[in-house]
């Protein structure tokens, strides 16, 4: 790995923890209204189009099961959701939302489409807006690949010769 990349990684890293910690701020304040928290509407959000196991939402997300598992037992405890039978597997039930959960979920968008709007203006236009998401699509695509056999070296190890670097 040449000094440039290295640094291309850095910074790319800073950058994404810091859109992270933005995004999940303005997803706390968009989700408050609704009676939500910015993880809940992260979660409903997953299971709007269908009903998913939580080892699938937490595929989706790319988090752990168990955040998954904690936040969707809150959900079906706050009535946001149900844990419905699996045809595929006896013991992971599926988490769809009630009829509740969508509202709430619905009571987001007005917010959703004013920060989708402003995000695009700020960003040049639509046009330029859908360059970055295939841009940072792109990004997360590589980054499975190459974390999915990535090693990280040994003390004393040559970078050159690592696996996945």
């Amino acid at each position: 790995m040449t000094r440039a990349s290295q640094d291309a990684l850095s910074r790319t890293a800073l950058s994404v923890f810091r859109l992270n910690g933005q995004f999940l701020g303005v997803s706390e304040k968009l989700a408050e209204p609704a009676g939500l928290t910015a993880a809940w509407w992260q979660v409903l959000g997953a299971v709007l189009p269908e009903p998913l196991p939580v080892a699938g939402i937490a595929r989706v997300m790319g988090i752990t099961r168990q955040s998954v598992q904690r936040i969707a037992d809150l959900l079906v405890r706050e009535g946001l959701a149900a844990y419905e039978p699996n045809p595929a597997h006896r013991r992971a039930k599926l988490l769809a939302p009630t009829e509740e959960g969508r509202a709430a979920i619905g009571r987001i968008d007005p917010g959703h489409a004013e920060l989708a709007a402003a995000l695009a203006r700020e960003l040049g236009g639509q046009e330029a807006f859908d360059d970055t998401v295939r841009v940072l699509a792109r990004l997360s695509e590589a980054m499975e690949t190459v974390g999915a056999n990535f090693r990280a070296p040994t003390a004393g190890a040559d970078p050159d010769d690592v696996q996945g670097a």
